[in-house]
């Protein structure tokens, strides 16, 4: 097993890449007194008459459960809880870098619905929220809006929302520079799995002019038969055009296309495109479309990955939507505040806003700070914060 230490990615991961530190010392009897017993029974009984406190004086309300049962792991797909434990570190480790926020991998050993549900409300107590992750759709849609409905912390499913915040800051400075707003556009969806799902909702109401999106089988829309209950919502408030038939199809004419599907798209469907096309393949590894030959066509071209211009990361979003969310101890993250998020992302590229510069660098150290504020203003705003 040593020998798998010469892998530079392994050497990093081994021993794992979080610990647990105290905030307090104990040098000797009387700090010792007050950490724990008797000194921890006054707080415990001020929690018990008022269970507000608990935000006060425990680690509650700057801690997060990062929660996975492992079935959408990256590209890998359904590999299960324990393998998907280095993804659920890494994004704790991320939640700490980048917002300060603390953050417990918890990979759970069921993929059933209801028993997600109960062990995440049953956790909660211990957590100011809930970022869920890598929970396979159509079921992550089901335990995101249960969870919602159950707990008075946010919940928030980065796989549905980081990736739309994200998308939406993105969209609106490539339509800033191109002259447009984001209602003189039709856009192309492809995927409509928990990504797919998301972006699309967050650009309805944001205002996108237009938006198809498809699956494996082609364009979703009301006449289709084959569609689960989250499909034929999306049919009846998308495709305004009445499209129908294979994704490049539905691609010409149209202003943009993002791609989160792990299909292909050929060169001949993005130059079919409108002028000033904007492209974002994001699937990872391997884009839709080849950036280099999609850049031959389209005025901007993003993808998910680092070593190309306008990489599409969640971690713009996800430490600064929670930092800002635990800040003002909001109950929720509303719509409003995602794309309160996106616009501040937006913003921070400003007026240097250039086709291979449409979306900042996560280590901008701009990012977080402007998404905190956002967010917890939007949470004043929208009557969800408690503090």
């Amino acid at each position: 097993m040593e020998s798998l230490d010469l892998d530079p990615a392994f050497a990093l991961h081994r021993g794992g890449k979080l610990e647990v530190r105290s905030t307090v010392p104990v040098r000797d009897a009387d700090d010792l007194s007050l950490a724990y017993t008797p000194g921890v029974a006054r707080v415990c009984t001020a929690i018990a008459d008022n269970p507000d406190l608990v935000n006060d004086y425990t680690w509650v309300s700057n801690v997060v459960a990062v929660v996975s049962d492992g079935t959408a792991v990256l590209g890998l797909g359904d590999i299960g809880p324990a393998a998907a434990m280095p993804v659920m570190e890494g994004k704790a480790l991320l939640f700490k870098q980048f917002a300060d926020v603390d953050a417990v991998p918890i990979c759970i050993d069921c993929t059933d619905v209801d028993a997600i549900v109960e062990t995440v409300v049953r956790l909660a107590p211990s957590f100011g929220g809930i970022n869920l992750e890598d929970i396979s759709a159509p079921r992550c849609f089901e335990v995101e809006e249960r969870l919602r409905a159950l707990l008075d912390i946010p919940v928030f499913h980065d796989d549905q929302h980081g990736t739309a915040i994200v998308v939406l800051a993105a969209l609106r400075n490539a339509a800033r520079l191109t002259g447009r707003s984001l209602g003189d556009l039709r856009a192309v969806v492809a995927g409509a799995g928990a990504s797919g799902v998301a972006v699309s909702r967050i650009l309805l109401n944001a205002g996108i002019g237009d938006i198809a999106v498809s699956d494996s089988k082609g364009v979703i829309h009301g006449g289709r038969e084959d569609l689960n209950p989250v499909k034929r919502a999306l049919a009846r408030d998308t495709n305004r055009a009445g499209l129908s038939g294979s994704t490049e199809q539905a691609l010409a004419g149209a202003d943009v296309f993002v791609g989160l599907s792990g299909s292909t798209v050929s060169e001949q469907a993005i130059a079919a495109m409108a002028a000033d096309s904007i492209v974002f393949a994001l699937s990872n590894p391997n884009p839709e479309v080849d950036p280099a030959v999609a850049g031959r066509h389209a005025r901007v071209v993003a993808t998910g990955r680092s070593d190309y211009p306008n990489q599409i990361n969640n971690v713009l979003a996800f430490p600064g939507v929670f930092r800002g969310a635990l800040d003002v101890r909001a109950t929720t993250i509303t719509e409003n505040m995602k794309v309160a998020a996106a616009d501040a992302l937006a913003a921070v590229v400003g007026d240097d806003v250039a086709e291979n510069y449409v979306i900042p660098s996560p280590f901008d150290a701009r990012v977080a700070p402007a998404v905190i504020a956002a967010v917890a203003r939007q949470a004043r705003e929208d009557g969800v914060a408690r503090k």
